[in-house]
């Protein structure tokens, strides 16, 4: 096989590193650390989870769901009001 031929299994991969994702951005103007979405989620999420979100590693939609959610409801736990609440396609662009 020549270098420029792939194989199957490389041309079927599911592409699942996005790079920096607009959630990171949002966390940063917002002063959030990953330790704050864990805080505020209401249902189960790791640091490792918010790491993965934020370097864009490609997550669930279940997931992307509570980042989501946790994302809001950490704004809001900071005082702050949200003209509208995010959405999963504001924080993730795969």
């Amino acid at each position: 096989m020549s270098d420029l031929e792939t194989t199957p299994a490389e041309t079927d991969a599911i592409e699942r590193n996005f790079g920096p994702q607009p959630l990171d951005a949002l966390m940063s103007e917002h002063a959030l650390g990953n330790h704050d979405i864990v805080a505020a989620s209401e249902e189960p999420m790791t640091h490792k989870a918010v790491q993965r979100a934020r370097k864009g590693r490609r997550l669930t939609k279940h997931m992307q769901r509570r980042m989501v959610a946790a994302l809001n409801r950490a704004v809001t736990l900071q005082g702050k009001t949200l003209e509208k609440e995010w959405g999963v396609s504001d924080l993730f662009n795969y």
